[in-house]
Formats: C-alpha cells, sequence, structure tokens
C-alpha cells in the first residue's frame, strides 16, 4: 500500500449522492440548529429603501437643553403609498449618535452607521426597524402645538428626557 497524499480507498470516499443531498439541505438545517437566524433578515434585506431628507423647522432638547450637535431627518414624500406609514418615522443625531423614532408603535431604535448611506446632506437606508437595536423607553406623549408635533419621551439607557418638535407642513389651500 502506497502513502501518498492523494490516495484513498474506494470505500472512504464518500458517495456522490450523498455530498449531493448534505449540500441540498444545508440552507435547511443551518436555521435549524441556530447557527443562522432566517427568521430576521438584515436591514437591506427587506427591499425597503428609505430616503430622509433634513427636517427644516424642527427642534431637538435633551432634558429641558439643547444639544451641541444634533439634527432632524424625516422620510421623504416622493412615494405616495408609504406616506402613512412613513410620517411616524423620525430620524434623530445627537452627537454622533442616529436614533430611529417611530412614533406609532412608542418605539426607539439606535441605527449603526453602516445602515445609513449619505446622499449630499441626505441619507439613505433599509429598514431601520431590528430588535437587537431597540432601546427601552417610557413615559411616551404626543401634543399638537399648534404650528408643531412635539414629541416627548425618556430613553432608558441614559436616563434622558427627549424632545423633538417637528413644525407641521404649511396649509397651502387658501391660496389656491
Amino acid at each position: 500500500m502506497r502513502f501518498l497524499p492523494f490516495h484513498r480507498k474506494r470505500h472512504d470516499a464518500l458517495p456522490f449522492r450523498f455530498r449531493a443531498f448534505a449540500l441540498a439541505i444545508l440552507p435547511f438545517a443551518l436555521p435549524a440548529f441556530g447557527w443562522i437566524d432566517a427568521t430576521r433578515a438584515s436591514p437591506q434585506d427587506s427591499g425597503v429603501q428609505i430616503h430622509w431628507k433634513a427636517a427644516d423647522m424642527a427642534q431637538v432638547r435633551l432634558d429641558g437643553k439643547t444639544p451641541i450637535k444634533w439634527n432632524v431627518y424625516q422620510p421623504d414624500k416622493k412615494d405616495k403609498k408609504d406616506k402613512k406609514r412613513d410620517s411616524d418615522l423620525i430620524l434623530v443625531l445627537l452627537g454622533h449618535r442616529f436614533l430611529m423614532i417611530d412614533a406609532k408603535e412608542h418605539e426607539v431604535y439606535v441605527v449603526p452607521l453602516a445602515a445609513l448611506h449619505a446622499q449630499g446632506p441626505d441619507f439613505e437606508s433599509g429598514d431601520l426597524a431590528q430588535d437587537a437595536n431597540e432601546i427601552p423607553t417610557t413615559d411616551w406623549t404626543s401634543h399638537d402645538v399648534g404650528p408643531a408635533q412635539l414629541y416627548r419621551l425618556t430613553l432608558g439607557d441614559y436616563n434622558h428626557v427627549l424632545e423633538v418638535s417637528i413644525a407641521h407642513p404649511p396649509d397651502l389651500r387658501p391660496f389656491y
């Protein structure tokens, strides 16, 4: 018997049919063993693309004080079918941290910087609502304060009160 590295006996090799079957069931076996979470898609896999535009007349306060670096973004209203769903989403920049607020569901998510793609002064992203990035929040209030909508909530990770005020779009109906 020779001991060459490429020499194998016939009974040591797996039959071709068994190898083909093993490769065919591999995508179904990995989630079953918990190696891959098939129920959760990555933000870019969902096919939903949101174009975030800076809100013109917005204000942010953290514990009653204006942060040094902040900005507020809202989804662009070009797509009419998702207008209602997107009107409840707010992207807030606090320092170097992005938070996505879902005002309808009363949830806040930390947004990883890799999930946002700069498009000039705006951003493009997929679905940012991932359960792993959710921040616990309490004391949600939403008030119509005349020319703006005020959202107030307490962030559970820092225990700070966040206030976001977004101006209502102007009503131009009298001018038509």
